[in-house]
């Protein structure tokens, strides 16, 4: 008798409609209609469970053929659930489906967000990487250029007196240096120096041989790491081609030191100096790019110090 009524409850619950995907009230209907203290639908591995009890006759839920879920109801005492399990075939197996169906687009949503995310990660990469390229050929290969064209002007000086081979000599060296720059940063490779020997070593081979550069390195003990001597390199070597490009034959001191605070430098000149308010933003990407900051102070006819720090 009661298996039936729960029958007709369960028929009656379904067929208002709207609840039907509410496993935790499908089970007090059945339990209700059973006169159980509980009741409970196991679906997709999952309880969910009306009332309490101390003892639980169980039955398997099965529907075209294969079990979809499990009918518990307390206490035992209720006598056989087996017709109550078979009227609630369709419904568990539709709640088991609605389940499965909202966890698949929930996956599906985590994956297209996953997806976007990673697109864009791969973007902001391919977008950094242009970037540090395009700072490294500006930074690295224009003051080989640099150098190239104040050694022309010597050479063609040279050249009209009579006293040039030197000169073209010496050219020649530079071409090839510069050449090796831009194969070097193309392959993203750092210079040799700089890799082996760190950034003393690299500021001493790159810049020594210029006569209007002072090197001031005594203070730089240690090595740092290799993103952050090479940031540090660039934005040196930077520094130093705008003294020679804006305030032409200038003396320039270059200084780099272990600080406190951690790898700090500066590159100093003695030319005409300029309105400073603007900054150097192609100076501060790089640096900001290992964490460091770099200060500019100049002023008409006081000449121009670019300096800076990365924390260790």
């Amino acid at each position: 008798m009661r298996e039936r009524r729960a029958a007709e409850a369960i028929t009656a619950y379904l067929g208002r409609g709207g609840r039907v995907l509410d496993p935790v009230a499908l089970a007090r209907v059945v339990g209700s209609a059973l006169g159980a203290s509980g009741c409970a639908l196991v679906i997709g591995g999952q309880r969910f469970q009306w009332g309490t009890g101390d003892s639980w006759v169980e039955q398997d839920i099965s529907y075209g053929g294969s079990v979809c879920g499990g009918l518990a109801v307390a206490p035992g005492a209720v006598g056989p659930v087996a017709s109550v399990a078979a009227v609630l075939g369709a419904p568990v197996a539709m709640i088991r489906l609605a389940r499965e169906t909202d966890h698949a687009r929930r996956v599906g949503d985590s994956a297209a967000r996953s997806l976007v995310d990673d697109r864009w990660r791969a973007a902001a990469e391919m977008e950094a990487e242009r970037r540090r390229l395009e700072r490294d050929l500006h930074d690295g290969a224009q003051h080989q250029l640099v150098a190239l064209r104040m050694s022309l002007a010597l050479a063609e000086h040279a050249l009209s007196t009579g006293n040039g081979q030197e000169h073209v000599a010496k050219l020649m060296g530079q071409l090839d240096d510069a050449e090796q720059v831009l194969v070097e940063t193309a392959a993203g490779i750092l210079p040799d120096v700089l890799a082996a020997e760190g950034l003393a070593a690299a500021l001493r081979t790159e810049l020594a041989r210029h006569g209007v550069v002072s090197l001031d390195l005594g203070g730089l003990r240690r090595r740092y790491p290799t993103p952050v001597e090479s940031a540090v390199y660039y934005v040196v070597l930077e520094a130093v081609n705008n003294a020679r490009k804006h305030a032409a034959g200038a003396r320039v001191t270059v200084t780099a030191w272990d600080s406190y605070e951690g790898l700090a430098f500066a590159v100093a000149d003695d030319g005409p100096g300029f309105e400073a308010a603007a900054g150097l933003p192609n100076l501060t990407a790089r640096a900001a790019s290992v964490g460091g900051v770099v200060e500019v102070r100049s002023a008409p006819g006081a000449g121009t110090t670019v300096s800076g720090v990365v924390p260790v």
